[in-house]
C-alpha cells in the first residue's frame, strides 16, 4: 500500500499541545491539558491539504513508539473518524484520518481502522469529547470508515502530487478538500465504507 507524508504536532502521552504556526515556521505550545489527561496517540496533519476549519487534515497516528513535534513520517491511512465540531451555535466537519507509520512493527500488518479493537476506538473518541469540551466545544462522532473506493488523484489538481498517492486515501475527499469544495457525508460515503456509527 502507498505512503503519504505526515507531521507530527503533538506526541503520545504529551500534556502539552503543539501547533504548527505556518508563518513563522515553527511549533509553538498551544495549551497545557487538565491533571490526568494526556494524548493516547500521535497527533498531525497532511502537509499541504486543507479541512473545513481551515487547517490542515487531522491525523491520528497508530505506532508503538513515540515521535516529537516536526517529525515527518511515511504512513499508510486506515480510515477516517467522520466528525462534527461546533461550537457559539455554528458546527462544522472535523475528520480525523488514522494512519499507520510505514516503519512500525505493531501495526504493519492493519489495513483498516476496524481491526482495532472496540475499546480503542472507545477511548480514542472520549478523548476527542473531553478534549473539545475544556475548549468550550461540542464533538460529535459520526461514523468510523475505510478507505474501499480509492479514485484516482488527478495530479494537475494537488498541492504537492507527492505528497498525496490515490490507492492510500481517498482522493476525492483530499481533492475536494484542496479546492475548498468541502464533500458531504453522503459523498464521503461512496468512497468509504461504514463500518461503526456513534
Amino acid at each position: 500500500m502507498d505512503t503519504i507524508e505526515i507531521v507530527i504536532e503533538t506526541p503520545r502521552g504529551s500534556v502539552e499541545k503543539y501547533s504548527f504556526d505556518k508563518e513563522r515556521k515553527v511549533f509553538k505550545l498551544k495549551k497545557i491539558l487538565p491533571t490526568g489527561m494526556s494524548f493516547p496517540y500521535d497527533f498531525g496533519f497532511i502537509p499541504d491539504t486543507k479541512g473545513e476549519d481551515g487547517d490542515p487534515l487531522d491525523v491520528v497516528l497508530l505506532s508503538e513508539f513515540k515521535s516529537f513535534p516536526g517529525c515527518y513520517m511515511d504512513c499508510r491511512i486506515i480510515g477516517v473518524l467522520i466528525c462534527e465540531q461546533g461550537e457559539e451555535g455554528k458546527t462544522i466537519r472535523n475528520d480525523r484520518y488514522v494512519a499507520v507509520p510505514s516503519l512500525s512493527t505493531m501495526f504493519r500488518d492493519f489495513k483498516s481502522v476496524k481491526e482495532l479493537p472496540e475499546d480503542k476506538l472507545d477511548e480514542l473518541e472520549q478523548f476527542f469529547i473531553n478534549y473539545n469540551r475544556i475548549r468550550g466545544k461540542k464533538f460529535k462522532l459520526l461514523k468510523i470508515a475505510v478507505p474501499t473506493k480509492p479514485i484516482k488523484c488527478c495530479e494537475n489538481n494537488c498541492v504537492t502530487p507527492i505528497h498525496i498517492k490515490a490507492s492510500a486515501i481517498c482522493c476525492y475527499h483530499l481533492l475536494t478538500m484542496l479546492t475548498q469544495k468541502f464533500v458531504s457525508v453522503k459523498d464521503l460515503n461512496y468512497c468509504f465504507h461504514s463500518v461503526h456509527s456513534s
